[in-house]
């Protein structure tokens, strides 16, 4: 059986992820990391590229797996790419979620391609828990916690603040709100209230202190509306103490089967390394694409709508007989 043959589009913490994960997946084979910097300047074993040369890997790559920021990488590159390529995406930018599949299903369908899109654990992985929760217990409340950890697409949006050398932002779920769900409890919930964004950056030479953190607080989307508490520290204290990409959460659904009788449906995550998992579910749904494009079932697609057998690399049969 042949391989699937991915590449890799940006080689930050979560392209590493990526190949790290190939490599651990005997059904897939890596054909390249493709970067805006000079590919010698990777920190590589594997074949690196610049993003010109990828135009040449048409119809020799089965899938990209697109591993550049949420903000302003994936919203321009996932359409440009899904013209010539399968594709998969992180994109966590919930609200723009919507307005991001319409543009990738008109391109993918035009041009017969398969693009899948915002993946990771949320959106991704929440997201489904967060469905299977809701259809299995239709009356009752869902509940999202994020963290304790590091977020890499917030992260990534301090550091495009303009003044910001380094950046981490944690999330920081309401404990005593957890365990007060998880007890079948009432709880007043909104993921605003639920949670606090802690910001520790380091400001480039004569940054104005005051408008970094303004803007960081005000930052649609990310920070506004959260509790954010803006953390200005030096060089040595960031690599000291924020250099770990820890994270997790929780899904939580409070249903009743009857009256008077509750059930709590729960799915968590304790992540040591938050970019090697996010990749890791990312591999899993650039497998799904590479055989949905086998199928020719083109178009734009999420995890809700990929069935969960096309993850694995395991046959239909094995799965029954394994797993089921």
């Amino acid at each position: 059986m042949s391989k699937i043959k991915v590449g890799i589009v940006g080689y930050g913490n979560l392209g590493k992820g990526v190949e790290t994960g190939i490599k651990q997946s005997e059904d897939l084979e890596l054909v390249g990391i493709f970067s805006r910097r000079n590919p010698k300047d990777l920190d590589t074993d594997s074949p690196a590229y610049t993003m010109d040369e990828l135009e040449s890997f048409k119809g020799k790559v089965d899938v990209l797996v697109l591993c550049g920021g949420s903000q302003k990488d994936i919203p321009v590159q996932a359409p440009e790419l899904a013209q010539r390529f399968n594709t998969v995406d992180t994109y966590d930018n919930h609200n723009e979620i919507p307005n991001h599949y319409d543009k990738l299903n008109a391109v993918a369908k035009e041009n017969n391609t398969v693009a899948v899109l915002s993946t990771g654990w949320d959106p991704g992985l929440f997201s489904l828990n967060r469905l299977f929760a809701e259809a299995i217990l239709p009356k009752g409340k869902t509940y999202t916690f994020w963290g304790p950890g590091l977020s890499q697409g917030h992260s990534d949006a301090v550091r495009r603040v303009e003044g910001v050398k380094y950046a981490v932002q944690y999330t920081v779920p309401k404990e005593e709100m957890v365990e007060a769900v998880k007890a079948k409890q009432t709880v007043d919930y909104n993921k605003l209230s639920a949670h606090k964004r802690v910001v520790y950056v380091v400001l480039e030479d004569g940054a104005n202190e005051e408008s970094v953190k303004e803007t960081i607080v005000t930052m649609p989307d990310y920070f506004e509306g959260y509790e954010t508490e803006v953390n200005v520290i030096d060089e040595e204290t960031f690599a000291k103490d924020h250099t770990g990409m820890p994270h997790g959460g929780t899904v939580l659904r409070q249903g009743q089967t009857s009256e008077g009788t509750t059930s709590v449906y729960q799915f968590g995550l304790d992540l040591e390394s938050n970019p090697e998992f996010t990749a890791a579910v990312a591999i899993a749904f650039a497998r799904a694409a590479a055989k949905l494009a086998k199928e020719k079932a083109y178009g734009a697609k999420t995890v809700f709508d990929i069935a969960p057998g096309y993850l694995s690399p395991k046959s239909p049969e094995d799965l029954r007989k394994e797993l089921l």
